[in-house]
């Protein structure tokens, strides 16, 4: 009896040593995989949803919070399915859609999504200017414009070198670190010491407000989280990574891990706003009141007096981060997808003289993005606009052909849709789609309102 009881025990400490290689073996791959979801997500974190969020705290408290739970599943339904489509064709989404419905229908796409993406590079290098006024305090040199071009100049080329200089490992690398910089957005909503019984409350508790305002800002909270060009990237990133159909358990952790972490940063964004400017009524600089805020910059430095230059610093950090990191990315994006459907090289890992078509796109957007701010005068809230009704209009489509490629058996054999995530996705298409023609269709009628 006592033989059988210490063999048992040896037999029991030999599956725990086995099962330690097995676990460290996972550990290894996760880590080896992870990467597309998290810094994908995190780039949508864009200044236009940082100034949307802020909007949402400086206006309406934290009655907003609670949206952030199903727009997070919806973020989690759209990434997952474009990561999922990577893995087991190896193709990006371009490539798929030219190959299915044909190059007309990829060559309108594509041309709405380059003049989207144009403007809505020029918007994140507007963000970097917006930064500047609170990073001259503390560097006053030049003047403030001669600091605001030297800010932008510098991202550019920042922008540009740190992601042509290197392979795809290093950029992703240099990703990584952009995304934990968002971490400035949680102190900065711990500092401002907001009640924290009340924000868990309005967290959980639904709340509606039927007036106008509060339902476009709504809108807006929503329609900022899922962008076309994201779909695109992510695709495109999961394939250049290799990541293959057995690995995809991995990839699927790094979709779902992305889309919380964006969310929470964005649920810390609307803390310090509300806790702040909606909380004390504050009036930012000039005389604007706090309704009026048009821009995160103004969000910066209304919280300055409020809550303490470190954190109207810290936001500010935030958002020059998040300006030069989606600046990094969505041109990238655009040169991804426009290579992939017309059969040029394209990807990081190649050489300059490997891939001209590529690299050309990249620079190009990134300067004139660049440009456009820097040229007084230059009609740059028009292109911003004008971008995003773009981007509106072009959303439910991206969404449609996406879900119908997906659900192709002859593209995904056994890893299509089951019934209920086809449930879940295709709600997301009709109200993320419907939401964003209400929000454009008002902009267009009352661009001010």
């Amino acid at each position: 009896m006592h033989r059988t009881d210490a063999t048992d025990e040896t037999i029991t400490q030999a599956g725990a040593r086995a099962r330690r290689p097995r676990l460290w073996r996972q550990l290894i791959m996760f880590f080896s995989i992870v990467g597309p979801g998290i810094i994908t997500a995190n780039a949508d974190n864009d200044v236009g949803g940082i100034t949307t969020y802020s909007i949402a705290g400086a206006q309406f408290g934290y009655t907003m919070l609670w949206l952030l739970i199903p727009v997070t599943i919806a973020l989690v339904v759209t990434q997952e399915m474009c990561a999922r489509m990577g893995a087991v064709t190896g193709k990006g989404l371009a490539d798929l859609i030219r190959e299915n419905f044909g190059i007309r229908v990829t060559a309108v796409v594509l041309l709405l999504f380059v003049l989207g993406d144009l403007g809505n590079t020029a918007a994140e290098f507007a963000g970097v200017a917006s930064s500047a006024p609170i990073f001259h305090q503390y560097v006053p040199i030049f003047n403030e414009y001669g600091f605001k071009f030297f800010l932008v100049a510098a991202a550019a080329i920042g922008v540009f070198t740190a992601v042509t200089r290197g392979n795809y490992k290093i950029v992703e690398r240099v990703f990584f670190i952009f995304c934990a910089v968002y971490l400035s957005y949680v102190f900065s909503g711990f500092a401002v010491h907001p009640p924290w019984g009340q924000v868990l409350h309005d967290t959980f508790v639904p709340h509606f407000t039927a007036n106008k305002a509060y339902l476009l800002t709504a809108i807006g909270v929503i329609g900022t989280t899922i962008s076309p060009w994201m779909q695109f990237y992510i695709q495109s990133a999961v394939v250049e990574k290799g990541v293959r159909v057995k690995d995809y358990p991995y990839s699927r952790i790094d979709v779902v891990t992305g889309a919380v972490f964006t969310d929470v940063i964005a649920y810390f964004i609307i803390v310090a706003s509300a806790a702040t400017i909606f909380v004390h009524n504050a009036h930012v600089p000039n005389g604007v009141h706090a309704l009026d805020i048009r821009d995160a910059g103004d969000v910066a430095a209304a919280l300055q007096p409020l809550a303490g230059k470190y954190a109207s610093l810290l936001f500010a950090l935030g958002l020059l981060n998040a300006a030069i990191f989606t600046a990094s990315i969505l041109p990238l994006s655009t040169a991804y997808y426009v290579c992939e459907a017309f059969g040029f090289e394209s990807g990081v890992n190649r050489r300059f003289s490997e891939a001209p078509v590529f690299y050309g796109l990249y620079l190009g957007l990134i300067v004139i993005g660049a440009g456009f701010v820097v040229i007084p005068g230059a009609p740059l809230l028009a292109t911003i606009f004008y971008s995003q009704v773009v981007n509106g209009a072009l959303l439910p489509i991206v969404l449609v052909l996406m879900l119908l490629l997906i659900n192709n058996k002859q593209i995904m054999g056994t890893y299509t849709n089951s019934l209920l995530f086809n449930a879940i996705a295709w709600a997301t298409v009709l109200i993320v789609g419907l939401l964003t023609i209400v929000s454009t269709v008002q902009q267009i009628v009352q661009p001010g309102g």
